[in-house]
């Protein structure tokens, strides 16, 4: 057999003219070898024949498991089979037969038109975050893409809950200052599952005009842009940097989105900052009317005058115990109100567990306490009457006349 430069060189000598039996005789080969190389589009390989081993008994079974199960584990497999021999020779031809029975999920390239979507997505850092009550952990970041311009958004947030991801949706949307026809995100549990959208979902989505679709499982390419945002902001923001609370991460995220859509993504050759303003020309308009959104119950106010919200308890007015209020929150304040007034008015903490009190209500529930606690005044003492009234109200009089 000849070997690859051997071959190359036979062809590059016919090919100057020089004659078959020359190259022959100049190289000490056969004719019969040139004529082989010649006719070989393909430069000599060497293969071993194949050889029966100690797996060829068992290949035919396991290639039926894998393509009724192709996810089935080695082990799993070395079971069925009875295999007795070595697991990692068993796992290294395991290996080698997988792909091939897997099925094949192709991926389409997509293109995205201006206006029309927007990726959405959870990203969790890999840093815990310090809390009001000294505690620290991993929080959320909500990630909004437009697809057709790449133009970055992203804020962090307290809960993955409907509530707070509603919210968070509404003040990026409000960074691209326009409403993309479509919000595209997986299946969040608090967005939705199962085709049907979380409670409050549809509304949102109606007040916007625009449509959320959630795409099936198993398919990670029409969330591509997004994702690889979020590969990119923790492996280009997060390096590096201490964070002492949820808003310092935000104030630092919020610089370095500028600096981030500026940069050229290379699948599009081009600036998301330079192509945003044609991506909101054909974008929906914001709503007209502010959106009434975020976390909102109705309860009466029990004699310990706290309301809780996500786990945490703000205290209010002791004034209105026993009345119905309405607890209003975002992702910044916790608001109270009885019959429009507000009563109570404190920042959200993002500890679960956590108890805020505001200095002002303790003091008003020690006075109307002290106030409860005074004795009553005593009836009056002149409680006589005269009888004839008595005798009037059950006609007496009349029978004694």
């Amino acid at each position: 057999m000849i070997t690859v430069e051997d071959w190359a060189l036979i062809r590059r000598l016919v090919a100057d003219g020089v004659p078959r039996r020359q190259v022959a005789r100049d190289l000490r080969i056969g004719r019969s070898t040139v004529d082989r190389a010649l006719a070989s589009a393909r430069p000599p390989k060497y293969e071993r024949p194949a050889q029966l081993t100690s797996f060829s008994p068992f290949e035919g079974r396991v290639r039926e498991l894998l393509a009724e199960h192709p996810s089935m584990p080695a082990t799993v497999l070395a079971e069925r089979v009875e295999w007795s021999g070595s697991i990692t020779w068993f796992r290294d031809n395991v290996r080698r037969l997988r792909p091939e029975q897997s099925p094949v999920d192709p991926a389409d390239r997509l293109s995205w038109a201006a206006g029309d979507a927007a990726q959405c997505d959870l990203w969790f850092p890999p840093f815990k975050i310090p809390l009001e009550n000294g505690t620290a952990v991993l929080l959320p970041v909500l990630v909004i893409v437009a697809a057709h311009s790449r133009f970055l958004t992203a804020r962090m947030i307290p809960t993955r809950k409907t509530e707070d991801l509603i919210l968070g949706s509404w003040e990026l949307i409000r960074q691209l200052e326009k409403v993309p026809r479509r919000l595209i995100w997986d299946n969040e549990p608090g967005i939705g599952q199962r085709g049907r959208l979380a409670q409050g979902v549809a509304a949102f989505a109606g007040t916007l005009a625009t449509k959320v679709v959630q795409l099936r499982p198993y398919d990670p390419e029409s969330k591509g842009i997004v994702e690889r945002r979020n590969g990119w902001m923790e492996t280009s923001f997060m390096p590096g940097r201490t964070f002492t609370s949820p808003a310092d991460f935000n104030a630092q995220l919020a610089v370095w989105l500028l600096t981030a859509n500026t940069k050229v993504v290379r699948t599009i050759n081009a600036r998301p900052v330079d192509l945003i303003e044609h991506d909101r020309s054909l974008m929906l308009p914001l709503p007209p009317v502010p959106l009434q959104l975020g976390w909102r119950e109705r309860v009466r106010l029990g004699r310990d005058y706290y309301v809780r919200l996500d786990a945490s308890d703000y205290s209010v007015d002791p004034n209105a115990i026993g009345r119905i209020v309405d607890v209003i929150a975002d992702l910044d304040r916790v608001k109270v109100r009885l019959a429009g007034r507000i009563v109570a008015d404190h920042a959200r903490v993002w500890a679960r567990g956590s108890t805020v009190t505001d200095p002002a209500h303790v003091e008003m529930a020690r006075r109307l306490r002290q106030q409860f606690q005074q004795p009553r005044p005593a009836p009056a003492e002149d409680l006589k009457r005269d009888l004839a009234d008595y005798d009037r109200a059950f006609g007496l009089n009349e029978e004694v006349a």
